[in-house]
């Protein structure tokens, strides 16, 4: 080896999972290298939206103002099956700062990540490619390559694979991938202008659906669309990003225009993918993790493969720096509730994904139910909730977990407070350092006064914030109805008690005891 260097974490991999770990372990004070085998400045526009609880995990990483600056906030969703419009549906969803998603491509958004761990000190180690990974008792070792060809060892605490679906880190490991290939199903992509009757509306996106196919048209940052389909897959041997002739011929049959015209977007993009439907059998082995496409991957229905992977670093990166600061009584049982949280949060997603009725290529039959009551279902408010709360995942929880007790697991709510003379989101007054103990106002009996819940927390080195918010008796959502409420760095509720010897357990199981 030509060089040894040491750092507390290494991430293998720069793409949106890669920054996002880093941005968030760099927040906490972690002294993280990250390694990526691309050349600077090789980005492609890929996944193009960002849903409600994604843009929450931005907003906590420090960059969700300058996404949707960039993006487009979008708004309304228009549906045709056969040519004929089945129903409406709005996207906007109550009880969030960030009541839309957002139309944001992932070059932007891997660009503005980047800036903020350059802004945190941080940097990515570009024509860097890990070759092997090997860890011990006491750490973990990372070989990688440079782009001048010399060889380097980076040891390390904690190594994050997050390098995508040939992870170096899963393989070298010997980690399971398990799953296979998703059957008869391709998507093609390409960016572009078009020349059609189908008005432009700001924020408003379009689903042409017919028989085998389905067409989505979302408008995209620098004008045009992003037409992507999802259609059968009678010749698997075609390869390559579709041309702007096969794109136009499946539009104008889904949206039934044959004039329609399409002129490619500068800079351009294309593709044309197929797809495995896999989870690794454990996202920790030792000292090593995974997360995004190292960890999981299928379809990409919904757009919810990035959105995963950015809720999984924001899960992971304050579990690993409670690691590394000494914060947790158990670092290797604290980072299991991340490889459990995050399966089966990847395991919901694909099943759900696999119901997903919009994107799916459709049958005659579901077709034929769509144009008879898909517009009055449809237009119901438990219909439509129901499908803009599995978009946004709002509602995704940890409530098998382990570090879920009395009830928690779920995202804390966000409804208007008031709280030492300030009225705001419950949300601003969290923050991804620290965890949260909200005390019930009224809660005042033996060991509730804030005196004592500050000498008892104070016992701990994990940073706890004792609040006691107040909220209007018609507040929407309501907050959890119990005397203490423990809120994790990332939103999700830890613990829900009205004793306070549940709370003392809670924090001898998982928070590391002050020196004394």
């Amino acid at each position: 080896m030509d060089d040894i260097r040491k750092a507390d974490v290494v991430v293998v991999g720069a793409g949106p999972t890669g920054l996002a770990v880093a941005v968030g372990l760099r927040q906490h004070g972690v002294d993280v290298a990250v390694v990526e085998k691309a050349a600077l400045g090789k980005r492609e526009a890929r996944a193009g939206i960002i849903w409600q609880r994604a843009l929450e995990v931005l907003a906590d990483l420090g960059c969700a103002r300058e996404m949707t600056a960039e993006g487009i906030k979008l708004r309304r969703v228009e549906v045709f099956a056969e040519g004929r419009r089945a129903w409406r549906m709005g996207m906007e969803c109550a009880g969030t700062a960030f009541p839309n998603p957002l139309s944001i491509e992932q070059d932007a958004v891997e660009r503005l990540l980047g800036e903020r761990l350059v802004a945190l000190g941080g940097r990515v180690e570009w024509s860097t490619e890990a070759v092997a990974v090997r860890t011990g008792g006491d750490g973990a070792e990372v070989d990688v390559r440079t782009g001048d060809g010399g060889l380097t060892t980076l040891r390390c605490a904690w190594v994050i694979g997050c390098e995508g679906a040939h992870s170096v880190v899963r393989k070298g490991l010997g980690i399971p991938f398990e799953g296979g290939r998703r059957p008869d199903l391709q998507c093609v992509q390409l960016n572009a202008v078009p020349d059609w009757k189908v008005p432009y509306r700001p924020g408003h996106t379009y689903f042409f659906l017919e028989r085998g196919l389905s067409m989505g048209v979302s408008p995209r940052p620098g004008g045009g669309y992003r037409f992507f389909a999802f259609l059968t897959d009678p010749d698997p041997t075609v390869e390559g990003p579709p041309g702007v002739e096969e794109m136009r011929d499946l539009v104008a049959r889904s949206a039934h225009e044959p004039g329609v015209q399409l002129v490619p977007t500068d800079p351009p993009w294309a593709n044309r993918a197929r797809f495995q439907d896999r989870v690794a059998a454990t996202l920790r082995e030792g000292r090593a993790l995974l997360a995004g496409d190292s960890a999981h991957l299928w379809a990409p229905i919904g757009g919810h493969g990035l959105n995963t992977g950015l809720r999984g670093a924001h899960n992971l990166a304050w579990k690993v720096a409670a690691a590394v600061r000494g914060w947790a009584a158990d670092p290797f049982a604290l980072l299991d509730t991340y490889s459990t949280e995050q399966r089966l949060t990847a395991e919901k997603v694909m099943r759900e994904m696999r119901h997903n009725l919009l994107e799916l290529p459709p049958t005659a039959l579901a077709l034929r139910g769509m144009r008879l009551v898909g517009g009055p279902v449809m237009s119901t408010p438990w219909a439509s909730g129901r499908i803009r709360s599995m978009l946004s995942d709002l509602t995704m929880h940890h409530r098998e977990s382990a570090l879920s007790q009395g009830g928690g697991g779920d995202r804390l709510p966000d409804p208007f407070v008031r709280v030492r003379g300030r009225h705001c989101r419950l949300h601003d007054l969290l923050s991804y350092q620290r965890w949260t103990l909200l005390a019930a106002p009224g809660a005042k009996g033996p060991g509730m006064t804030d005196d004592h819940l500050r000498a008892l927390v104070a016992g701990y080195r994990a940073p706890v914030e004792i609040l006691r918010p107040r909220t209007d008796p018609d507040t929407v959502p309501r907050l959890p109805g119990k005397a203490l409420v423990l809120v994790r760095p990332d939103r999700h509720i830890g613990l829900r008690t009205d004793r306070v010897e549940e709370l003392e357990a809670y924090l001898r199981r998982w928070f590391a005891r002050d020196a004394v």
